[in-house]
């Protein structure tokens, strides 16, 4: 059920479905998958538009919502919230939606799950907000920086303050800003050369620009699928600072590589040229999978996708190991615009405790004079130098060797890769370049 026989109806249902399914444990781009599926293009797109919006803007709807709510917004059901958000969002930051429309469509997916009473309420609700008769009310939150900032961008409190502890009150609202961006498409070139790819998109009548660090081309158009070339596995879809981390690696030449966590393919891709063999493992059978169908369609024939553990590595001592962990993933909330609520403190510790793990049983199939990378997607200092540091202490095989194949400023002191979207641009990224010296 779409609700694509009322006008405006497909969209919204389809964006309520997608709040419904995240906030029962299903990540956000697997949803939206399922909910837009039987949905026209321009219909798939609104709909992930106001999806993505609602949870960027979360904070601000519910402040917003809050004084048109007699019983306050707690008493409200979670699924009628979700459709209030939904409403709020189109009133308060869709200038191009008439607020009747607004109102009207939001009523419809209302009812389509509640019947009339819900859509009784959500009329009234939203018909006060468009009618400008809905005070906001202040949410609560202790006054300083970090809830000012978390109430302005719509993150959570705690992870707010962390953020203005590293990086200080004037680099951290650039980070939120960024957060709540919708980011670009970004192509790496696979199958084709850049020159290829690059007289496709012209030939298309498609725009395009190189990525920051001219790690990737950023692209005008929407669909990958409908780009030249995308059948023929001419490029991938990959923010440039996954391209950075491939590019600090900077394998030995004719070195095995072993890709640990490497679905969806991306790094493995660009690391197969100049390689005798990629061996790209995942740990589950959705991952790797999802690997598979990707290496098929743009990867060389020397890139094997393998179901295998990272904790029970099947393979002898090879020349370069590739350890990009599980995290946090607070690097690409841009992308993935539910994460920020999906996040705790709890998890930061646990993910923390398991890259170690990871890392201790890595290390043991990287052959003498080999490489080992540790890389993650975090901005969090636990799952990054922490972990490095913990593991190099306890291991004197291995010691820092940074590679000189990206720009001096994407350094740290300790010639570690880290790459911050308020200060460069694309997703965050962390990366340690380590060599078995015994």
């Amino acid at each position: 059920m779409t609700g694509a026989d009322e006008p405006g109806l497909g969209p919204r249902f389809a964006a309520w479905r997608v709040l419904h399914d995240v906030r029962h444990g299903v990540p956000f781009d697997v949803a939206l998958r399922r909910a837009v599926k039987d949905l026209d293009t321009d219909d798939r797109r609104l709909a992930h538009e106001l999806a993505a919006g609602v949870f960027r803007a979360r904070t601000h709807l519910d402040s917003s919502l809050a004084g048109g709510i007699e019983r306050g917004i707690d008493s409200v059901k979670a699924d009628t919230l979700d459709v209030l958000r939904l409403g709020a969002f189109q009133l308060l930051h869709l200038d191009r939606v008439p607020p009747h429309a607004a109102v009207q469509s939001t009523v419809g997916v209302a009812r389509r799950f509640g019947g009339r009473k819900v859509a009784g309420f959500v009329n009234a609700v939203l018909r006060r907000m468009a009618d400008g008769h809905a005070d906001r009310v202040d949410l609560g939150g202790t006054e300083g920086g970090a809830a000012m900032l978390s109430r302005e961008f719509s993150h959570p409190e705690w992870l707010v303050a962390r953020w203005l502890a590293r990086f200080g009150p004037e680099e951290t609202p650039g980070l939120l800003t960024w957060n709540n961006t919708r980011p670009k498409l970004v192509i790496q070139p696979a199958r084709w050369s850049r020159s290829q790819v690059e007289a496709g998109l012209t030939a298309a009548g498609i725009t395009f620009r190189p990525a920051p660090f001219d790690a990737g081309l950023i692209v005008s158009a929407k669909k990958p699928a409908e780009m030249p070339g995308y059948a023929d596995g001419a490029f991938v879809v990959q923010d440039p600072a996954q391209r950075l981390v491939t590019r600090f690696l900077a394998p030995d030449p004719g070195a095995i590589l072993y890709d640990a966590c490497a679905a969806p393919g991306g790094k493995s891709i660009a690391l197969a040229t100049g390689r005798s063999l990629v061996i790209a493992a995942d740990r589950t059978r959705v991952r790797v999978r999802r690997l598979a169908e990707n290496l098929t369609r743009a990867a060389p024939p020397n890139v094997l996708a393998l179901l295998a553990d990272v904790t029970k590595p099947p393979i002898r001592p090879v020349g370069a190991v590739l350890l990009d962990v599980p995290c946090l993933g607070t690097g690409t909330f841009a992308r993935h615009p539910d994460a920020r609520w999906r996040v705790a403190p709890e998890a930061l510790q646990s993910l923390a405790y398991q890259a170690g793990r990871f890392l201790i049983q890595a290390a043991e199939v990287v052959a003498p004079g080999g490489l080992l990378l540790f890389a993650t997607c975090s901005l969090e200092p636990e799952e990054n130098e922490a972990q490095v540091a913990r593991f190099l202490d306890g291991d004197p095989r291995f010691r820092r060797e940074p590679s000189t194949n990206v720009p001096a400023e994407l350094l740290n002191a300790d010639g570690d890769l880290v790459v911050l979207p308020q200060r460069h641009g694309t997703d965050g990224a962390y990366a340690a370049r380590l060599r078995r010296i015994l």
